[in-house]
C-alpha cells in the first residue's frame, strides 16, 4: 500500500490532459479531491470530417491551452505558487497533440522548479474510479474501453498491473464509431447507438461473438464489425428496409456480451471481487447494467465513474500522478511523447 509523503500538508497537483481531441486541465488536492477539472471538447469540430483529425485536434489544443490552465486554477481557488507538481500525459495519443500539453507541462514546473510526473493516458481512466469512489482500494480487474484500447487489467497495487487481455484490432470505442457512420448516425458514434440500441431489438440480429481460442482474455470486434457492415450491404442490395434500431441494438449487444463474459471470468479466475469499468465506452448504459447484473449474481462489486470521468479529462491524469509523485517517482525535462505507450 503507498505511504504519503509526510513533509507537506497538503499535494496540491496541476494536471493536463491533452492525448486526443479534449483539452483539460485540473487541480486536485491528496490526489482525490478535485478542486477544479476544465474539459474543452473539439467535437463539434470534428464532427463534419467523421473522426478526429490530427492536425486540427493539435492547432486547437495549441490556441486553448494556456486558457484552460488559467480557468482551472482560478476555480480551484489555487495560483502557480500552491502547485506541488505538475502531472501530464505522455502517451499514448496523438503525438501532436500530446507534445502541446507535454510542453505546457515542462514549462510550469521548469519555472516554478517543482517535479514534473509523466502518466499513462490508459492509466489515467483506471484512476478515474478513485476520484469517483474515495474507499476503492486494489486489488480488483479493471475493464478499459474507449475508442484506442480494450483492455483487461488486474491491478494488484498501486502502479502494479498484470495486463491479461488487449484488443487484437479494432478497439470496442472504434467498432463503434465505424458501425455508426455505416448507419449514417454521425460522430461520436458510442452514445447514438446507446441512444438507438433502447429502441431496438437486441436479438433481431445474430451478429457474431468473437470469443478467441481457449481461456483468452484478448479482444477482437472486426469480424463483428465486417458482419454488421455485410449486413446493410446485402440489405441495400435486396431492397429490404435496414431497422437502424434493430441493427444498434443488436451489435451493441455483441459487444457487451463479450466484454461481460470475459470480466467475469477473469474475476473468478482470480478470485478478485471487485471490477471496475474506465474509459469512454464506461458511459454505455447497456454495458453498466449487463456488467452489474451478471456481476451480481457472483456476488462480486461494480464500479465505474460517473460520465464526465468517462471521457478524457485531466483530473484522471492527476490522481495517477499523485501517487506516482508520493511513491518518489520523477520525470526528466527529457520526456517525450510516446503515442504507442503500454500499460
Amino acid at each position: 500500500m503507498v505511504e504519503a509523503i509526510k513533509n507537506e500538508e497538503d499535494i496540491i497537483t496541476l494536471a493536463i490532459e491533452t492525448s486526443c481531441d479534449e483539452t483539460s486541465v485540473s487541480v486536485l488536492k491528496n490526489g482525490r479531491t478535485i478542486l477544479s477539472n476544465v474539459i474543452h471538447s473539439q467535437i463539434e469540430q470534428h464532427k463534419k470530417f467523421g473522426g478526429v483529425v490530427p492536425e486540427v485536434a493539435s492547432r486547437q489544443h495549441i490556441e486553448l491551452i494556456n486558457d484552460v490552465i488559467e480557468k482551472a486554477l482560478k476555480e480551484s481557488g489555487k495560483s502557480f505558487n500552491d502547485i506541488t507538481h505538475v502531472g501530464v500525459t505522455y502517451g499514448p495519443g496523438l503525438v501532436g497533440a500530446l507534445l502541446v500539453g507535454l510542453s505546457a507541462g515542462k514549462a510550469i514546473a521548469l519555472a516554478r522548479d517543482i517535479p514534473l510526473n509523466g502518466v499513462n493516458h490508459i492509466e489515467g481512466h483506471i484512476y478515474a474510479n478513485f476520484l469517483e469512489h474515495p474507499n476503492l482500494e486494489p486489488p480488483f480487474i479493471a475493464l478499459i474501453v474507449s475508442g484506442g484500447h480494450s483492455h483487461l487489467v488486474h491491478m494488484k497495487d498501486y502502479g502494479e498491473y498484470e495486463i491479461l487481455g488487449r484488443t487484437r484490432d479494432d478497439a470496442a470505442g472504434e467498432a463503434f464509431d465505424k458501425v455508426a457512420r455505416a448507419l449514417g448516425l454521425g460522430y461520436p458514434g458510442g452514445p447514438l447507438i446507446d441512444k438507438l440500441a433502447k429502441e431496438g431489438n437486441n436479438e433481431k440480429i445474430k451478429f457474431p461473438r468473437a470469443y478467441l481460442e481457449g481461456n483468452s482474455f484478448d479482444f477482437s470486434f472486426s469480424g463483428l464489425k465486417s458482419s454488421v457492415l455485410n449486413y446493410i450491404n446485402t440489405q441495400k442490395m435486396k431492397n429490404e428496409p435496414i431497422i437502424v434500431e434493430d441493427v444498434a441494438a443488436s451489435f451493441q449487444q455483441a459487444v457487451i456480451d463479450v466484454l461481460v463474459e470475459k470480466t467475469v471470468h477473469l474475476a473468478l479466475e482470480k478470485s478478485v471481487s471487485q471490477v471496475v469499468l474506465a474509459g469512454g465506452v464506461a458511459a454505455n448504459s447497456g454495458l453498466r447494467n449487463s456488467l452489474i447484473n451478471r456481476c451480481e449474481k457472483h456476488e462480486i462489486d461494480v464500479k465505474f465513474p460517473s460520465l464526465i470521468l468517462c471521457t478524457d479529462n485531466a483530473a484522471m491524469i492527476g490522481c495517477v500522478a499523485y501517487y506516482e509523485y508520493i511513491r518518489g517517482k520523477r520525470h526528466g525535462y527529457d520526456l517525450n511523447a510516446v503515442p504507442n505507450l503500454k500499460l
